[in-house]
């Protein structure tokens, strides 16, 4: 075992295999904000609790700071556009993404495999990023639609063993 580096460490945590979200909110403003995450977990079935995190850095936290509600998607395999977009800096990230509003104001991108409407119930800081824990008051989920993973730096889908 070594001490790691930070690109030690990113290397390995890329051997760790997840889901890919897409995290949106309503600014005060009215503009729309979202971003690629796949940092995304359960926390507690009662009362329904998720979590995600975000870098300090991001151009987006004082929205989600300040925000009182925002959606996580959980993305199908044919999204993968949508999430090298909402991960890409410099662009519109809403031209032409087709959504519909949310019980709170958060806009909800068509075609996720699951969506969560969550209240920002709680905030941690630790290192360099913030850990939003939601409450989860609305979620619904497609069941035939495989999802888009992401392992090493690529994306994948699904292959049952």
């Amino acid at each position: 075992m070594q001490i790691p580096t930070t690109a030690s460490f990113r290397a390995a945590l890329g051997r760790f295999a997840t889901g890919v979200t897409i995290v949106t909110a309503r600014a005060a403003d009215g503009s729309l904000v979202g971003l690629t995450a796949n940092s995304f977990n359960s926390v507690s079935l009662d009362p329904p609790l998720v979590l995600w995190s975000l870098s300090r850095q991001s151009a987006s936290m004082p929205v989600f700071q300040a925000g009182t509600h925002y959606a996580i998607h959980v993305l199908g395999a044919q999204q993968r556009e949508l999430a090298q977009r909402f991960a890409s800096k410099g662009v519109d990230r809403w031209a032409g993404v087709p959504y519909t509003e949310g019980a709170s104001g958060a806009p909800l991108l068509d075609g996720a495999v699951a969506v969560f409407e969550c209240f920002n119930r709680s905030r941690y800081e630790e290192g360099d990023h913030v850990i939003f824990v939601g409450e989860v008051e609305r979620c619904r989920h497609r069941a035939d639609t495989p999802p888009l993973l992401y392992h090493g730096g690529r994306f994948y889908t699904e292959h049952p063993l």
